[in-house]
């Protein structure tokens, strides 16, 4: 009787990651609240409405959301595309920066454990990403995916759905209170960032993203 070797075994596949790290951008990974707060005046001065008041509907609002409650009277798509016009002009010319520690924070993230939630366009992401040097993931979760923006889970459980993750398996690093609040409403831990103080309902809050790195990787490694 003959014996044929063993075939050698191929190489391991990957170990799926621990856990999982979703990410807002504005505010949370890139510093852009100046050139919001710049784009939304702008637009808001062609329409004479208060700029103030519009950029306050428009931190906790989708841009079609915002028209509908600040210039309900407006085409909606032409004030869209308008507010893209400007948007647009701002990644190619304006001056932002990532916050202290992402581009470290994410190069160390396994792969595949990690994606974007944003209330922004992904192409808009992706310009700014590429403009500060910070990699983008397989997973960018934007406001043209989902039906519903934040506050509602949608977004979140979006983005653990494209990473093939349990809700019970993410944290949600956000730093505004409508992503507080949709990481919640999605079953996730939710830690903020980049605040005075924490936002109602969050799990843990760190003053910069630079404090809150080691322990946002200990939790993607399963060590936190």
């Amino acid at each position: 009787m003959t014996h044929e070797a063993a075939a050698p075994a191929g190489p391991a596949a990957p170990a799926a990651p621990a856990r999982y790290v979703l990410f807002d951008v504005d505010g949370t990974l890139v510093d852009a609240v100046a050139n919001q707060r710049r784009v939304w005046a702008t637009w808001a001065a062609r329409h004479e409405l208060d700029p103030d008041a519009v950029y306050a509907v428009a931190l906790r609002t989708r841009p079609m959301e915002t028209f509908a409650a600040v210039a309900p009277d407006l085409d909606p798509h032409a004030c869209l595309a308008a507010l893209h016009e400007l948007e647009d002009e701002d990644v190619r010319s304006g001056t932002y920066a990532a916050f202290d520690g992402v581009a470290e924070l994410l190069t160390a993230l396994p792969p595949g454990s990690w994606g974007l939630v944003t209330s922004n366009y992904a192409h808009r992401v992706r310009g700014r990403f590429d403009r500060t040097g910070l990699p983008v993931p397989p997973v960018l979760v934007d406001a043209a995916a989902v039906a519903e923006g934040k506050p509602s889970p949608v977004p979140y459980l979006r983005g653990a759905a494209l990473l093939g993750a349990d809700s019970a398996r993410c944290l949600v690093v956000e730093d505004a209170p409508s992503g507080v609040r949709s990481g919640l409403a999605a079953g996730m831990t939710v830690w903020t960032v980049n605040t005075p103080e924490a936002h109602s309902g969050a799990h843990r809050h760190f003053p910069t993203l630079r404090e809150a790195a080691p322990a946002i990787l200990a939790f993607a490694t399963g060590g936190a």
